[in-house]
């Protein structure tokens, strides 16, 4: 396994583990690399710092701040999405795209809902012209 650290044409970078330098290259050539923040296939590698172990005698600083607090801007924005979406919504489970499509189809009253739905169910959702999008974060059942 080697890790490369990649940056992306909008400047975003981020880190990623492959196989190989060959594996590197062939998801590369097939566009097959996307950035995690703005989703562009077009990825590259960056400069790379090599990691360098200190001293074993060198105490470790504590991270600053509290182990809940978001770490980028980007996690904060998804924090205050999360928050919002909870407290206006209805969380409807694995039951998501049965209750959309009864929506839809005018046999329940409309509501702010947001659940799970395999990906076939949310294709077929998307091709009956009912509208959903997917959400950045797991649902809290699902997170430790």
């Amino acid at each position: 396994m080697i890790r490369y650290t990649l940056r992306c044409d909008n400047e975003h970078g981020f880190e990623s583990w492959f196989p190989s330098a060959e594996g590197f290259e062939r998801l590369r050539a097939g566009g097959r690399l996307v950035c995690a923040v703005c989703g562009s296939t077009q990825v590259a590698k960056s400069l790379m710092a090599p990691a360098v172990q200190p001293a074993r005698s060198v105490p470790k600083k504590p991270a600053e701040g509290p182990l809940g607090a978001p770490a980028s801007e980007v996690e904060a924005a998804i924090a205050s999405l999360r928050q919002h979406i909870e407290a206006n919504s209805d969380y409807v489970g694995l039951n998501f795209a049965t209750e959309a499509r009864a929506m839809h189809e005018g046999t329940l009253p409309e509501r702010a809902i947001y659940g799970e739905a395999r990906f076939d169910e949310a294709r077929a959702l998307l091709a009956e012209g009912v509208p959903v999008a997917p959400l950045p974060f797991l649902p809290r059942r699902k997170v430790n």
